[in-house]
């Protein structure tokens, strides 16, 4: 297990994009319960984030520190849990980069929703960003890709630092394209919804009696 402390911002490649990843809220569906690290096929949610962001520098998880693979910089918002908004404020504070994934901690397919963010082009500077929409056509504004300028500018648009904002007051106003995901973009916000993402991710798994191919 590797982290960095929150210091000044890491410097990255133009090219290379930076992540953030809200690990912070209070989980209240949950009773409070820990939520990043709740596994979901032998891994906890805040680890298939920082896998599926791997190739991001740095990737800067948002929120009370806790266990977790690869290398990170923590960071918290100010006042804690106040908000997703107030969070992505909080990780932009340390990056300096042209662009910036930004990825709630409780997506138990996070790995397929970075890939197919990642199977099309950054932002343009006439696009402010990308999400994934869920099956029902929503936004899923925290699982996307954003112009580090767009963000920023929308950030000063809000009062208080975006403290209690929504992700729709920060990002609604922007140039941002959709990708339909289904249930890629689906989170964990309920106990029954972390049953339905391990009974998913139990019926991907290859069986160990299932009979080999031949050719």
């Amino acid at each position: 297990m590797s982290t960095t402390s929150e210091t000044a911002a890491v410097q990255p490649t133009d090219a290379q994009p930076a992540a953030i990843v809200l690990a912070g809220g209070r989980a209240s569906r949950l009773g409070g319960a820990a939520k990043p690290l709740l596994e979901v096929d032998g891994r906890t949610l805040l680890d298939h984030a920082v896998v599926a962001l791997a190739d991001c520098e740095p990737v800067v998880v948002v929120g009370p520190r806790m266990p977790v693979g690869g290398h990170v910089v923590w960071t918290q918002e100010t006042p804690a849990f106040g908000g997703p908004v107030a969070g992505i404020a909080a990780g932009l504070a340390l990056i300096d980069s042209a662009e910036v994934y930004v990825l709630a901690a409780d997506l138990p397919n996070a790995e397929a929703a970075v890939a197919l963010l990642r199977q099309h082009p950054p932002p343009s500077e006439n696009q402010d960003g990308l999400c994934l929409a869920d099956a029902s056509g929503r936004m899923q504004w925290l699982t996307g890709r954003y112009r580090v300028a767009a963000l920023r500018t929308a950030l000063t648009r809000l009062p208080d630092a975006g403290r209690d904002a929504s992700a729709r007051a920060l990002l609604g106003g922007l140039a941002i394209g959709t990708l339909p995901a289904g249930d890629l973009a689906t989170d964990v916000d309920t106990w029954d919804d972390l049953e339905r993402a391990r009974a998913t991710m139990a019926q991907r798994a290859p069986r160990d009696d299932a009979p080999e191919e031949t050719t």
